[in-house]
Parts: C-alpha cells; sequence; structure tokens
C-alpha cells in the first residue's frame, strides 16, 4: 500500500506528543522524524469532535498485523508503557502507526532491521473520547 490513510488526532493528544517530542533528546528516538510527520499530515480536531471508532492515546484496539496476528493492545505514552504485554507505547513504531488510524484502515509501516509490515485495524474496543473522558 503505496498511500497511508486519513489519521485524526485531538487537540489535546498532538499538543502532549509535541511536548514528548519536544522533550526528547536528539538522536534517542530513531522513529522521531516518523511521528512527527504524522503529527503534521493529521487532521487535528477538538477531542470532543473525535470519531468514535478512531484510535487516540489511552484507546485499547484489536488489530492484525501481518495475515494471521491479532493483537489486542492500549496505546499509552511512554510513561505508561510499564512493560505490560497489553500495552504499546506510541513511540514504537506499530504505536505511532496506530495512532490516528481508524477501524478498517490499515497500512504498511516499516520494522526495525528493514521490511515492512500491514498493520489493520479491526476495531477501536475503548476510546477516551467515545467514553466522555476528555482530560485523562
Amino acid at each position: 500500500m503505496n498511500t497511508r490513510p486519513k489519521i485524526t488526532i485531538s487537540t489535546l493528544d498532538a499538543e502532549r506528543l509535541e511536548s514528548l517530542l519536544e522533550s526528547l533528546p536528539d538522536g534517542t528516538f530513531p522513529g522521531r522524524e516518523a511521528l512527527e510527520a504524522e503529527l503534521l499530515r493529521a487532521d487535528v480536531v477538538p477531542p470532543k469532535e473525535v470519531p468514535p471508532t478512531t484510535v487516540t492515546m489511552n484507546s485499547t484496539v484489536r488489530f492484525r498485523v501481518g495475515p494471521d496476528e491479532s493483537f489486542q493492545l492500549t496505546l499509552v505514552y511512554p510513561r505508561d508503557a510499564d512493560g505490560s504485554a497489553d500495552r504499546i507505547s506510541v513511540l514504537a513504531p506499530v504505536g505511532s502507526a496506530l495512532l490516528g488510524l481508524s477501524q478498517g484502515d490499515e497500512m504498511e509501516w516499516p520494522k526495525p532491521g528493514g521490511g515492512s509490515i500491514k498493520v489493520v485495524i479491526e476495531e477501536v474496543t475503548y476510546q477516551p473520547e467515545r467514553a466522555g473522558e476528555y482530560h485523562r
């Protein structure tokens, strides 16, 4: 897949992610430019206007990687990525790939060491904005 799907990010997530990126020392995060590019191309809307099937920060998502691996993970800020198997940091390649996507979206994303993986959003099982949690 050569084109990237449209992504939507809340103003709250955009502000927090920009602050996070600014706080990282240069060279400490190899995917920094990719995440910055995603933020630049995102449609940024107020939290109450985020579609209910869009992956936002702290959303729990069931997604598929490759032809037959399915996972359910919560997309978190690095401070909340406590090593649990059910959490993924937005700074991880798949984490930044998930941000802003919607159910049914798919995209190719680079893997560490080369090559790419296909990520398909199967379902956003929990989204803070949909639950009325705008200040998490």
